[in-house]
């Protein structure tokens, strides 16, 4: 008598929405470019290009904030404020900022201390990077959801970026 086995595996996909950028001051800063390009259908990844135009710049504050969309977005799990010019210093400091800057670290030049005196660029997070570190190194449940941050210089809040993704 033979056994059948039957092996299911469960994966979770992660896929960008949307992808806004929005420049407070003007003065101060603006985006050449911010955009969700797509390869095919499945690869897609975000791109970016802030412009300063008051370097160097060498106090920073990120904040940023999770929300999942339950009837609208509502906060989820994170909602911080990291001196960044401290946090680059030592980046074991706060292992939660740690864990979303790990996301962006090798794909963009806002991975030194302060000062910064040059233009700022993201290239190309892939959903794959997200996709792993969403579902293998922490675990986040199926949903929609958003990654607000607000990027403060001097004290004052110069632009704010939005992604939004499902994780299905």
């Amino acid at each position: 008598m033979s056994s059948l086995k039957l092996v299911v595996k469960i994966s979770a996909h992660v896929e960008f929405t949307n992808f806004k950028c929005k420049v407070l001051d003007h003065e101060f800063c603006n985006f050449e470019y911010c955009a969700i390009k797509a390869v095919n259908r499945s690869y897609k990844y975000l791109t970016a290009k802030v412009n300063l135009y008051k370097v160097p710049i060498t106090r920073v504050k990120i904040g940023l904030g999770l929300y999942k969309r339950f009837n609208g977005y509502k906060p989820f799990l994170y909602n911080l404020t990291v001196d960044a010019c401290k946090f680059f210093k030592n980046p074991k400091s706060n292992p939660v900022f740690l864990y979303v800057y790990e996301f962006f670290k090798e794909i963009s030049n806002v991975n030194h201390t302060c000062p910064y005196n040059h233009d700022l660029v993201l290239d190309k997070l892939s959903t794959e990077t997200v996709n792993y570190r969403m579902t293998k190194i922490l675990s986040f449940p199926k949903g929609e959801y958003m990654l607000e941050m607000h990027w403060i210089a001097y004290d004052i809040t110069r632009a704010v970026v939005k992604i939004y993704w499902t994780i299905s």
